[in-house]
């Protein structure tokens, strides 16, 4: 489960117009350091780019899905292999489904009444999202010192050379996406240049994790 994860605490998250590159972008990130990757299902092709993905990395990196807003998303990921789900919005229903269904679902949030409504519906994790623009570590200071007993997932503008940061502020989870892949996701998007940002950002995580973790 992403909420227990040992290591890294970063997670890449892929969203493009369609998921010809998934499989490319996710060798790139594991070879940088990463260790879980969402693939959004915003993206055309996401379901087929997560069987393929999670066919070509070690079975030691979790690969999930984001942007899960339905029962039918929750079936269709499992059924392809994903590790876990993310959504952007806290939905009862599935929580409940994914549940009952055995795979960790973490829902989304942003003010702290949406944060503590997900971490007492059982939430393990909870999802802040757009972080950056909302204040960035700020924002997540300000969240930390009332909610110090709920896991957050923070995501959304957060910049690559940043992520030890928010990991030391008090996040259990830091989600990289746009501003760590760049081009990385076009057709002739440069890889090589992929594995050096994401080697750069996970250089910032303290090299001991419980360093930035709450206990």
């Amino acid at each position: 489960m992403l909420s227990e994860m040992d290591g890294v605490p970063v997670v890449a998250v892929l969203r493009a117009p369609d998921s010809s590159r998934f499989v490319d972008v996710a060798a790139a990130l594991v070879a940088g350091g990463v260790r879980a990757i969402e693939l959004t299902l915003t993206t055309r092709g996401a379901i087929r780019a997560l069987r393929a993905v999670r066919s070509a990395l070690p079975d030691d990196v979790r690969v999930g899905c984001g942007t899960v807003r339905t029962r039918q998303h929750v079936d269709a990921a499992i059924d392809a292999g994903a590790d876990f789900l993310v959504s952007q919005i806290f939905n009862e229903t599935l929580v409940v489904h994914a549940a009952s269904a055995g795979i960790e679902y973490i829902p989304g949030a942003l003010t702290p009444t949406e944060i503590v409504r997900a971490a007492e519906y059982g939430s393990p994790i909870v999802k802040v999202s757009p972080i950056g623009p909302f204040g960035g570590l700020d924002y997540l200071r300000e969240l930390v010192g009332p909610l110090p007993d709920i896991s957050l997932f923070v995501t959304g503008g957060v910049k690559p050379a940043e992520a030890g940061s928010y990991i030391r502020a008090g996040a259990a989870l830091v989600g990289l996406s746009g501003l760590l892949l760049g081009d990385a996701l076009s057709s002739h998007g440069d890889l090589t240049a992929l594995i050096e940002r994401t080697r750069a950002a996970i250089a910032t995580v303290p090299s001991s994790i419980n360093e930035g973790v709450r206990s």
